[in-house]
């Protein structure tokens, strides 16, 4: 029906019915829905930190992902 708000207290039961796997599997699909959007895992700097080494910080690629590669997919 438009024009209705789900109630967030209802997504919280929702959420907490689900047993921890099914958990975990949801928070999958978000965390990949996250990164298709172009969010990065990267962690944000943090300029009060006394391990923030401004000048060691390299420029952010383009499409905002970390650039590491899969180098290998096969088992040793």
């Amino acid at each position: 029906m438009l024009g209705v708000q789900n109630d967030p207290a209802d997504e919280w039961q929702e959420w907490f019915r689900l047993t921890p796997l099914e958990r975990w599997r949801e928070s999958t699909k978000l965390w990949t829905q996250y990164l298709a959007q172009g969010g990065s895992l990267d962690p944000e700097p943090d300029s009060q930190s006394p391990f923030d080494f401004p000048e060691l910080r390299g420029e952010r690629p383009v499409d905002g992902r970390s650039g590491l590669r899969v180098l290998r997919r096969g088992g040793i």
